[in-house]
């Protein structure tokens, strides 16, 4: 998700649910140490539960990263262990460490003796010619031998050579009973499935065999799904209506906008908030034509807001449904 879930988005996201963790996007232990870390690593104190994700292979590197989101107020530590962009492999981390296990277990532990937060692990179940019957468990042993507890599972193989990201995520079979099983042999570590879960339907129904789901596009695209989350996944309250969501993003925007933020940085996550729904054509088309422009504030998303024609009457009978929006 990077490029995609900044600071911006997961606000918006957590206008929609109160108890999904968010993850930041990947960010390297290069930019982290190196980089604008005031920019990279700032958040609103609304996002909490918010996770940091890394990037890297240097145990050292990695330790000092975490300490530095940890010091940030961050509540969890992960590293990515699935990216298999050609950017990321040159680096040395990402998908292509799955092939180093013993490596990745040395960078979990530095990272857990440099932190009291939770440390956790994002990974694919191999990648190219690995066995991930092999290849997944094996990561997961080593790992869990260094302290990890979470593991957040890809259900797809990522192929290095050969295929682009975007096919990374589309083309490799998906292996969802590889993941069901992983969770009853190892029934101690909290087991999280990501990979082409689309709906909270498909959700729920995965929650029968491992302890949460990960949704990264379905909840970028669509992001109303989340909406339902609270109510649906954690029993808590009544759906989000997308529209009270937006006028309570409202304040960040204005407060983003007193700062010097363009306005176009925040609405972009919001294009898919009112997919399916009537209206939702326009509401893009604002946000895209009118949010670009210099000087475009709050009166733009004002103007998208009126533009969703019978989304009342739609409220009203019920059919915010994330199934039905997605």
């Amino acid at each position: 998700m990077m490029d995609w879930t900044d600071r911006h988005c997961r606000v918006l996201h957590r206008m929609l649910t109160r108890r999904s963790l968010l993850y930041t996007e990947m960010l390297t232990t290069g930019a982290v140490l190196h980089g604008d870390r005031a920019r990279l690593l700032a958040f609103s104190r609304v996002e909490h539960p918010v996770a940091l994700q890394l990037g890297g292979s240097d145990p050292t590197d990695l330790a000092a990263a975490a300490r530095l989101g940890e010091a940030e107020g961050y509540d969890e530590i992960n590293l990515n262990v699935g990216c298999p962009s050609d950017r990321v492999q040159s680096g040395r981390f990402g998908a292509c460490l799955m092939r180093e296990p013993a490596l990745v277990a040395d960078c979990m532990a530095a990272m857990a003796a440099a932190v009291k937060v939770p440390v956790t692990v994002k990974c694919r179940i191999g990648v190219d010619d690995q066995d991930p019957e092999d290849s997944l468990f094996r990561l997961v042993e080593l790992s869990a031998q260094a302290g990890v507890k979470l593991f957040v599972v890809h259900a797809r193989k990522a192929l290095l050579q050969g295929l682009s990201p975007k096919e990374n995520r589309d083309v490799p079979p998906l292996n969802y009973p590889l993941v069901w099983r992983l969770k009853r042999e190892r029934p101690e570590l909290t087991i999280v499935i990501n990979g082409g879960i689309g709906s909270l339907d498909e959700a729920e129904e995965h929650l029968k065999h491992v302890d949460g789901v990960m949704l990264g596009r379905a909840a970028y695209h669509t992001p109303v799904i989340l909406a339902q989350a609270d109510a649906r996944i954690f029993g808590e309250g009544d759906a989000v209506d997308p529209v009270a969501a937006v006028e309570a993003y409202k304040d960040y925007v204005v407060s983003e906008l007193a700062r010097g933020t363009h306005l176009a940085a925040m609405t972009r996550h919001m294009l898919g908030l009112f997919h399916g729904m009537p209206g939702a054509r326009t509401w893009r088309r604002i946000l895209t034509v009118e949010g670009v422009k210099a000087g475009a504030g709050l009166e733009v998303i004002d103007r998208a807001l009126a533009s969703l024609s019978g989304l009342e009457a739609q409220r009203v009978a019920g059919g915010l449904e994330a199934g039905e929006a997605a």
